[in-house]
């Protein structure tokens, strides 16, 4: 069983159990938050629900497990000869969240 669901305006591919990384979400650890934009539910190959635009009634609850910042990017600008040159960093921050239930709805079921 997965589902498609919008999590911080991607749309990520879930299963029960799995650990994602998403932009930052401003829960707390060890909390739970619930995702109720779902795109798509399949239970099996022939038991698909896809929704329009979502699937009234599904929803995704995750566990928050930490917060953190990526790799840092290098971000360097030069134009020749004018002896311009900037180098900034950035580093994004994300959670990571593990998926602990997909509920399909009323109308899924």
């Amino acid at each position: 069983m997965f589902a498609i669901v919008d999590i911080a305006g991607f749309q990520e591919k879930v299963e029960e159990g799995a650990t994602l990384r998403v932009p930052s979400i401003s829960e707390k650890e060890g909390g739970t938050v619930t995702f109720n934009n779902v795109f798509l539910v399949a239970q099996s190959d022939s038991d698909i629900h896809i929704g329009t635009p979502t699937v009234s009634g599904a929803s995704v609850e995750a566990k928050v497990l930490t917060h953190g910042r990526g790799e840092k990017i290098r971000v360097f600008k030069m134009k020749r000869r004018k002896r311009y040159r900037r180098d900034h960093g950035h580093r994004q921050g994300y959670t990571e969240i593990q998926i602990t239930k997909i509920k399909t709805g009323a109308s899924a079921a």
